[in-house]
């Protein structure tokens, strides 16, 4: 069954954001994530106004969570440190 990050982000400095930006998709490369939804027009209609959203597919909900825990991943988190306010979820999808 399929399982989702949602990630709502506001980049508060987007040149050590960059380096993010470079690192994080080995990640998500290596544990079959599929963006749905990454940046682009959004409206927040409940909750706080952060800049831009992200909604990743993954394959199952432990390869999403691998992903998280992946030293990929941690490299890429730790270039982001200081750089952004970033709230993650992950999320299984439903059957069918």
């Amino acid at each position: 069954m399929s399982a989702y990050w949602i990630a709502h982000v506001t980049v508060t400095d987007p040149d050590a954001y960059a380096g993010y930006q470079a690192l994080a998709p080995a990640a998500f490369t290596a544990h079959g994530a599929r963006f749905l939804a990454r940046g682009g027009p959004s409206e927040v209609l409940e909750g706080p106004v952060l800049d831009r959203h992200v909604v990743i597919e993954f394959p199952t909900l432990a390869d999403a969570r691998a992903c998280y825990d992946s030293a990929e991943y941690r490299a890429a988190r730790a270039r982001r440190e200081g750089a952004a306010t970033v709230h993650v979820v992950i999320v299984e999808g439903l059957p069918g």
